[in-house]
């Protein structure tokens, strides 16, 4: 059942508990002063700026205003308000009193949100800097670490740590033990010591180990920090003069049984733990120019859908724990969808459509990486077309209706541009590479078959769907598939679906989540973590954690 203190993904900037957000000319600052009795639920307090959901929520909520409303930043400075304190990392006694999907929750989020600070900068010009002039502990350093640059103030006890392993019994594996390998390149001996010390490192060895890339005295630290901001802002070509997009609060209500949106729909059925996410195609003329798409602002279709869509799945994610299966579904014309495609297109340089598209591109990755069994159910009346077939590529498996007695009112699918690296995975790869193992002859079929309506016969002989019951199997065979995926193991099937679903070269981003779902997610029930005198349980209360010694 729905969680009665349901989780509201939604937020705006007169609302922040946590956030102070501030602007000047190409430089944003977010700095960090969260509100201790700010908890996003009873039974911790927010001290020396540790955070929970509710704190990610909010920089999630920022990030997303200065990317749309704010096309003059070029740098986002992250740093904190709070005396000596930069960031003590997740709340311990927040993760104690919290359930293990909960826990497992809150890192995906804190993943994806860091995660995206790294996407913005490699494809939308928005860069990072965290001006680091604090203790810098845990997920703290994880989200230094997800800036471009970290600057540390040199005042001889701020400090860069990651103690997990020998507080708490836990791991960095929000980001942290990768990105000091994959992306500082931390020397593997140092790493080790750095992991598995609670004092962490300072000053000029920070410096000399890599975990950091300068330091500065506290006299010049404000200095340093302009000047690199602004030396990062000379690197983006987002636009110093163009107006943004306010972005509203979205049209959403939440039923007992239903989330419905503008364009998307989720409908939930209990007794067989399935929800169906109905995702609409664009009705009515829609803007194809940039002066068209400005003056839509947020309203303009791909923006909302990017939105509605992003939501549907975090609210299904967090506040619908026992609904472990997705049906996708889609409606409407797909010729809109191909026209929305060709717009996206042809503007994908003007700053408005790369973040648009750059939103799209988050939300179906998160949709990736969302521990739930996806069947797509191609029948009548839908418009898998384009970026709409990448909701069903995503998918574990894809079902479309055949009509053998009248094929001209069989549902189609249809391959576009959009297919071919628009929307890229986590991996780097388009989901066509991933489905077809980057295997040429595949990609070139499917290629050759761009633009043109596949009935489920071509679609099935090209490899783009699982299945094609005709009109007579179809109600039996997807009742049967649903009734025998909700039967199985749930933790089974999230970590086989993790497996299968990312099949393609390993990267940062791919080594995060396979942490996060494998490691963390094993290392988070174990006793010596979280038992009745596990490192998680007593930290805190003066008891010494008791360990099973046992190497497994």
């Amino acid at each position: 059942m729905t969680q009665p203190d349901r989780v509201d993904y939604q937020t705006s900037p007169d609302r922040y508990r946590h956030w102070k957000l501030s602007f000047d000319g190409p430089v944003a600052t977010l700095a960090a002063d969260f509100d201790e009795n700010g908890g996003l639920r009873a039974g911790y307090k927010l001290k020396l700026n540790s955070y929970d959901l509710g704190v990610d929520i909010e920089l999630n909520d920022a990030l997303n205003r200065i990317r749309f409303e704010h096309p003059e930043v070029r740098t986002v400075v992250l740093t904190s308000l709070k005396d000596k304190v930069f960031c003590s990392g997740a709340n311990i006694f927040m993760l104690g009193v919290s359930s293990h999907a909960w826990k497992v929750n809150f890192c995906k989020f804190t993943n994806e949100t860091r995660n995206s600070m790294e996407d913005s900068s490699a494809n939308s010009g928005l860069k990072f800097l965290a001006a680091v002039n604090g203790a810098c502990a845990g997920g703290g350093y994880e989200l230094a670490l997800a800036c471009d640059e970290i600057l540390l103030i040199d005042d001889r006890s701020s400090a860069v740590s990651l103690p997990e392993v020998p507080l708490l019994g836990v791991l960095p594996g929000t980001g942290g033990l990768t990105r000091v390998t994959d992306k500082r390149h931390v020397r593997h001996d140092l790493a080790d010591i750095f992991c598995t010390t609670t004092e962490g490192v300072r000053g000029q060895k920070a410096k000399e180990w890599r975990l950091v890339d300068d330091i500065a005295r506290p006299a010049v630290f404000a200095q340093k920090v302009r000047e690199r901001a602004q030396a990062l802002a000379a690197l983006s070509d987002r636009p110093a003069d163009a107006r943004g997009v306010s972005l509203s609060p979205l049209p959403r209500r939440i039923e007992a049984d239903a989330i419905r949106y503008r364009h998307v729909a989720v409908s939930i059925d209990r007794t067989r733990r399935t929800a169906t996410v109905t995702v609409s195609a664009p009705q009515g003329p829609q803007p194809a120019d940039l002066a068209g798409i400005a003056a839509a602002g947020d309203a303009w279709y791909p923006l909302a859908l990017a939105r509605e869509l992003d939501d549907a799945i975090l609210e299904m994610r967090t506040n619908e724990l026992d609904i472990g299966t997705w049906l996708i579904r889609t409606e409407g014309d797909p010729a809109a969808v191909l026209a929305m495609d060709a717009t996206l297109v042809a503007h994908r340089d003007h700053w408005l459509v790369r973040e648009t598209i750059g939103l799209l591109r988050r939300a179906f990755a998160r949709l990736d990486v969302s521990s739930r069994s996806l069947f797509a159910l191609i029948d009548q009346g839908s418009c898998f077309a384009g970026s709409f077939l990448e909701l069903a590529l995503a998918c574990d498996r894809s079902y479309q209706l055949a009509l053998p007695d009248s094929p001209e009112a069989a549902p189609t699918i249809t391959v576009s541009d959009a297919n071919f690296g628009l929307y890229p995975m986590v991996t780097g790869q388009s989901r066509l590479q991933r489905r077809f193992y980057d295997e040429q002859p595949a990609l070139d079929a499917v290629r050759a078959a761009a633009g043109r309506p596949l009935d489920g016969a071509a679609a099935f002989a090209l490899g783009l769907i699982t299945s094609q019951p005709d009109d007579i199997d179809w109600a039996d065979e997807i009742r049967i598939a649903v009734e025998e995926r909700v039967a199985m193991s749930p933790d089974a099937l999230t970590g086989m679906e993790a497996n299968l679903r990312f099949n393609g070269p390993e990267n940062l981003f791919t080594r995060v989540f396979g942490r996060l779902t494998a490691w963390q997610n094993w290392i988070f029930q174990r006793p010596n973590a979280v038992g009745e005198k596990g490192a998680l349980k007593v930290y805190g209360k003066g008891d010494k954690a008791a360990f099973d010694w046992n190497r497994v």
